[in-house]
């Protein structure tokens, strides 16, 4: 009997031919039944994105080395989109733009492929954002409160605080079962050393990701790591998890779109943008969201970080960003100077949630405090030129200086919502002794800790109710009459 003859699947392909390199695209003639997105086969182990076609040509992004091709090589179209890998094993470790690690530890085991370009969450598919994200520094919690699921854009020049600001709300979820993803687009490998260094030494890698594309690495890696950085944090969101997401930041990724569509001869708008500028960053900034239980009931926040001009907030790129974000802290170069960190600026910085998801005893002791700060510096700035005050304005500068003492926070000195709230409550009665500096600052490190000492069950009633009672009041004022006579 006659053995069978195996033979092999028959595959089909679309070929095209390279016929131009340039600083990570290739133009290929052939492909006619490509669409955007889809993956081709530029040679071994290279891939390539097709990211814009006519009828003579299809332009793609090499997703790797570029000087491995050459003119006149064949190419082949694969069958589906740009997927990257997810899964739990991400946590704890670094990866680029392609989500391939780069931290020199092992091959990353994955639980599923999600692609980058996956529609954003619709209405029916989203719940109200009621749930805070509680940041640990005092200005935001108190006075620009976040929701899980909200978009924030943090803006202001270079050298604010912008990264430190977030770096810092990523160390104060340690505990908090939030998965944090780090998007690190277009800076020095000698600034991603240092944030790197400083959430080890924290412990914060231990329930984050990290996504990295340096200024060194191609145009197509930095293009694309803020959507791998989304892809990672979809797939925790659909499985209930809150996630928090920083881009850092996207001035520089609209900076390598600009130069990619400008290499794709696309035709250029305002300040040299492409004409989709505001849907490069739209479709990406939608998919920040709250689901409903159905859908898994998870969340995704973003903090994406814009870089300004001299304060201009004009430009294309920071209006765009705050058109589309619930909000922006504004983080101003001059109360920066002064050494007033967070720099942030109370008059231009706002958050669309409100103070829907702060609890009833932060609204209570929270609620003026915007504008009694706007009122200090609108005092400040018209006292300068005289010499002798009424009493009135005395007393209300030196409780606007309480307030702006009160606000300073240093780096990694994280604050809980418990002792914001009292810090604020005691400012709210008007303590004398917050009106000193040296008191203030005992105050406020030595108060909560006597509290938890001597009364830790007032602290859990304060927990547990979110409110602050006449009961919890009144011995809150006899801890404070006991804490200043010692």
């Amino acid at each position: 009997m006659a053995e069978k003859i195996k033979v092999p699947a028959l595959e089909i392909k679309d070929t095209g031919t390279i016929q131009k390199i340039q600083k990570g695209l290739v133009k290929i003639s052939g492909l006619p039944s490509c669409i955007n997105g889809q993956l081709i086969e530029l040679g071994v182990d290279l891939l390539g994105m097709v990211i814009g076609f006519s009828e003579e040509e299809v332009l793609a992004l090499v997703l790797g080395d570029e000087t491995k091709l050459t003119i006149g090589d064949v190419v082949y179209s694969e069958a589906g989109v740009f997927d990257v890998p997810v899964g739990n094993n991400f946590l704890g470790r670094i990866v680029n733009g392609f989500a391939r690690p780069i931290d020199g530890k092992a091959k990353i085991q994955e639980n599923d492929f999600y692609s980058i370009f996956t529609e954003a969450p619709g209405i029916v598919d989203r719940v109200p954002i009621d749930q805070p994200l509680v940041t640990g520094i005092k200005m935001i919690d108190t006075c620009i409160p976040l929701g899980k699921g909200q978009r924030e854009l943090i803006i202001g020049d270079r050298v604010t605080g912008k990264t430190t600001l977030a770096s810092d709300i990523i160390l104060n979820q340690k505990e908090k079962d939030v998965i944090c993803i780090y998007c690190w687009i277009g800076g020095s490998f000698s600034s991603f050393t240092k944030l790197m260094q400083e959430l080890r030494r924290e412990g914060a890698l231990d329930y984050s990701i990290i996504v990295a594309a340096m200024a060194s690495d191609s145009p197509a890696e930095q293009y694309l790591a803020p959507y791998t950085a989304c892809a990672l944090g979809e797939y925790f969101m659909h499985r209930g998890r809150d996630v928090l997401v920083v881009y850092d930041n996207l001035t520089r990724h609209a900076w390598v779109y600009r130069q990619l569509s400008l290499l794709l001869a696309r035709s250029p708008g305002r300040e040299a943008y492409p004409g989709d500028i505001f849907y490069l960053h739209s479709r990406l900034m939608e998919k920040a969201a709250r689901l409903n239980n159905e859908n898994g009931g998870g969340s995704m926040t973003f903090l994406p970080i814009v870089e300004t001009q001299e304060g201009d907030v004009t430009g294309l790129i920071p209006s765009n960003l705050i058109a589309m974000t619930d909000g922006q802290i504004y983080l101003d170069t001059s109360l920066f100077h002064e050494g007033f960190k967070p720099a942030v600026d109370l008059g231009l910085s706002v958050s669309r949630i409100g103070n829907k998801v702060q609890s009833e005893a932060m609204r209570e002791v929270s609620g003026q405090l915007k504008a009694e700060y706007a009122r200090y510096r609108e005092l400040v700035s018209l006292t300068r030129v005289r010499t002798k005050l009424s009493p009135e304005v005395e007393t209300r500068l030196k409780k606007g200086e309480a307030l702006c003492g009160l606000f300073v926070q240093d780096k990694n000195t994280l604050v809980s919502t418990e002792e914001q709230i009292i810090l604020f409550y005691a400012f709210d009665k008007n303590l004398p002794e917050l009106f000193e500096a040296e008191k203030r600052e005992k105050f406020e490190n030595n108060f909560f800790k006597y509290l938890q000492k001597e009364r830790p069950q007032l602290i859990e009633r304060l927990v547990t109710q979110r409110a602050l009672t006449e009961d919890i009041k009144r011995e809150l004022d006899e801890t404070f009459t006991s804490f200043f006579a010692v």
